[in-house]
């Protein structure tokens, strides 16, 4: 799953929605989900990764320092708000 962008706002319900619609689909393959294109998550965004990731074990991918950080925020399942600077 490729993600994109802000993962904030009304996108967070977006991605919650597709999750649940794609997760019985998955079986027993592997999810990836690919954050490299992400530019910022606010805490429920971060919270709905930290969901999908403890339900299906994901691989995180990241390309950059702020999203290998967003990666062991989700991984860690800490509370704090991910945020980039502009």
């Amino acid at each position: 799953m490729k993600l994109e962008g802000r993962v904030a706002g009304p996108w967070v319900a977006e991605l919650s929605r597709t999750w649940k619609e794609q997760a019985p689909l998955l079986a027993t393959q592997k999810l990836s989900l690919d954050l490299r294109d992400i530019t910022y998550s606010d805490a429920s965004g971060t919270q709905a990764l930290r969901d999908i990731y403890a339900q299906s074990g994901a691989e995180l991918v990241s390309g950059n320092p702020w999203t290998r950080f967003l990666a062991e925020e989700v991984k860690r399942g800490n509370l704090q708000t991910v945020d980039q600077e502009s």
